[in-house]
């Protein structure tokens, strides 16, 4: 739970509010890596953060393509949206192996209902996850494959760096070229040759796991990288490392 809205701007957690919803976790689960949590069209009556690992919300098309529509890391609710909404139109899927922690609706009603801060700040949570997918719209829909693939590593380093999981400039990103590919809307082939391009300029290097950010200012042009939408605290994350907020 320290993780969660970690480093993000005017919505620190309280001690009591941390605890109120430590509270509320009902259990925790471990997930093997590629299983589904849980199935598009399902109603639902629990929320889901990741604790450990990343998982991944995902549609399928008609032919069992998959396109990657967000990626979570640690100390994110998955499915905070289900809350209101009751129904989730697209899958959750583990990419990694992932330990999550399980919090009922009823929980989530009975300590929200009386405290309206706290309630802003986990609505804040899923504004910033739209946030994050207008971004994903603009990477997809107006970035070249380098762009791209050089957009998501940007945001990514800083993610991770916000939950102490980057120094700044490296970070472990267990995913395949195939799953970058499904996030970044290419193929396979124009992944591999993205990033081979940007080992190529000086601007990453990616040995799976591991991404190195060679020139992270530079990465962040490359990808025409913003990072207000991730409504980050800079100041603090200027501190711990020397990751690009342009």
């Amino acid at each position: 739970m320290d993780a969660f809205l970690a480093n993000r701007r005017d919505v620190d957690l309280s001690l009591e509010e941390r605890a109120l919803l430590e509270t509320a976790i009902a259990e925790v689960r471990e997930i093997e890596s590629r299983q589904v949590i849980v199935p598009p069209r399902t109603t639902v009556e629990i929320s889901t953060l990741l604790i450990e690992g990343l998982v991944s919300r995902f549609i399928d098309d008609r032919h069992g393509l998959r396109q990657l529509v967000a990626i979570h890391v640690p100390g994110e609710f998955v499915d905070l949206h289900a809350y209101p909404m009751r129904e989730l139109d697209h899958g959750i899927g583990a990419l990694t192996a992932a330990r999550v922690a399980i919090v009922p609706h009823e929980a989530l009603r009975r300590i929200l209902d009386p405290r309206p801060e706290l309630a802003r700040k986990l609505w804040f949570s899923t504004l910033l996850d739209a946030a994050l997918h207008r971004a994903w719209l603009f990477r997809v829909g107006r970035l070249d494959a380098v762009g791209r693939v050089a957009h998501f590593l940007s945001e990514m380093n800083l993610r991770l760096q916000a939950i102490g999981l980057s120094d700044g400039t490296r970070f472990a990103l267990p995913l395949t070229q195939a799953d970058i590919a499904e996030i970044c809307g290419l193929t396979t082939v124009h992944t591999n040759r993205a990033l081979r391009q940007l080992r190529e300029a000086g601007l990453c290097e990616v040995h799976a796991p591991t991404v190195e950010l060679l020139d992270p200012t530079g990465l962040a042009q490359r990808g025409n990288f913003n990072s207000h939408y991730l409504y980050l605290d800079t100041e603090a994350l200027t501190a711990k490392g020397s990751g690009s907020t342009s």
